[in-house]
């Protein structure tokens, strides 16, 4: 899986931070862990809201990741990576200091 934005194309995972795009190591959404958001947080500064694409489904996130962005002053909304996507880029067309976790779904 990947994604298609303007006229360039990305196999893998993505990370949608402030300070720019980037390709990000997770597959699935079980195995995410506070590691995986080390760019985030220490970008937690110009991050109101973390929207995490957990692939085709929504997935609770484990307490300790849940904990690491309530103490970096970031909340967290983790959905479905098309929802995810979608969510983003309104928020991002108002202006919000929002990013986004998207993990790849196959499609």
């Amino acid at each position: 899986g990947g994604f298609r934005f303007a006229d360039m194309s990305h196999r893998g995972s993505l990370l949608l931070l402030p300070s720019g795009i980037y390709g990000w190591e997770p597959v699935d959404a079980k195995d995410l862990t506070v590691g995986h958001f080390e760019k985030v947080l220490a970008e937690a500064q110009d991050i109101e809201v973390l929207l995490i694409g957990t692939g085709d489904g929504m997935r609770v996130l484990p307490k300790e990741l849940r904990a690491a962005f309530k103490e970096a002053g970031i909340s967290v909304d983790p959905m479905s990576t098309g929802a995810a996507v979608r969510t983003y880029n309104i928020m991002l067309s108002e202006s919000r200091a929002v990013a986004a976790a998207l993990i790849a779904v196959e499609g």
